[in-house]
This record gives structure tokens, C-alpha cells and sequence, in this order.
């Protein structure tokens, strides 16, 4: 079984933001697909594959992924964690896998309560703000624009999660 967790903030508030990007995609994976909520999560699921969106803040995401790991009996290998990347260009998509959190905190959070990062990312980019001294964190807070969510929507990365 995977598990494939997007990253964001739950909240009408951040729908569009950068920083949701792992909703986004999962959003656009899972279309199909029953939504119930458990482990403070939507989760859908089917015979091979548990997608998530943890309704928990970013920061602390890593608490409800370790409630999935822990009930699925899912090992670390088959996590496959969607989120923001502002160190790549926009719509840039890297996967990879044993990687530190490079500064995100959700990364980190999952890190944290896993005690392992030996599991998949697959790292979106949302872009670096145009104007260097805009603070990262609040640049990722921002919505996307309608052509760069038009952009993101599109990406298909189904190859991404075998």
C-alpha cells in the first residue's frame, strides 16, 4: 500500500496559496475518489493507494502522517509526501527520496514524527518571489495568480507515483 500526502494549510483562506500546492494536486488525483475524514485528514483511498490532506496546519502534519503510517501499517519507503518547492522554478517538478526538509517545515514535521527520511518527495515549484527582499514564508502565503493555478492544475505527476 502508498501513501501519498499532499501538503497545505487547511482553510478556504489558503486554497489558492503556493504553499498548497500539495492539496492542489492531490485535489486533481483523486477527483474520482470517496473523501472521508479521519486522522485529522480527507482521506481517499482504494486497494493500492491512500491519499491524504492533513487538516492539521503545515507545521504540524507530521502528526496526522504518523497516525496513517501507524493504522495502515505503512513503511516509510511508500510514503510519497506533494509540496511546495520555492527553490525550483514554477511548475518545476524533482521527486526524490532520503532528503532533509531543506527548510520546510512541514517536510520537517513529518521528519520529526516519522524518525526516518527515507521516504518519497515529490518537490513542486512555486517560484522565489520577484522582489528579493519579500520574505519566503510570506511569498508562499500568497495565492497563486489565475495563470500559474492554471499551470499547477495542469501538471500531471501519476507518473511520479509508482
Amino acid at each position: 500500500m502508498k501513501l501519498v500526502v499532499g501538503l497545505g494549510n487547511k482553510g478556504k483562506k489558503y486554497a489558492k496559496n503556493r504553499h498548497n500546492v500539495g492539496f492542489l494536486l492531490i485535489d486533481a488525483l483523486a477527483t474520482d475518489w470517496h473523501i472521508e475524514s479521519k486522522f485529522d485528514s480527507e482521506v481517499a483511498q482504494n486497494d493500492n493507494v491512500i491519499f491524504i490532506k492533513p487538516q492539521t496546519y503545515m507545521n504540524d502534519s507530521g502528526n496526522t502522517v504518523s497516525k496513517v503510517v501507524a493504522f495502515y501499517k505503512i513503511l516509510p519507503e511508500d510514503i510519497i509526501v506533494i509540496h511546495d518547492d520555492i527553490d525550483l522554478p514554477l511548475g518545476k517538478v524533482k521527486k526524490q527520496f532520503d532528503a532533509g526538509p531543506a527548510g520546510h517545515r512541514g517536510v520537517l514535521s513529518i521528519i520529526e514524527q516519522l524518525g526516518t527520511q527515507k521516504f518519497w518527495r515529490i518537490r513542486v515549484g512555486v517560484g522565489r518571489p520577484e522582489n528579493p527582499a519579500t520574505d519566503p514564508a510570506d511569498f508562499v502565503l500568497q495565492d497563486f495568480s489565475e495563470a500559474e493555478l492554471k499551470e499547477i492544475q495542469g501538471l500531471n505527476i501519476n507518473n511520479l507515483l509508482a
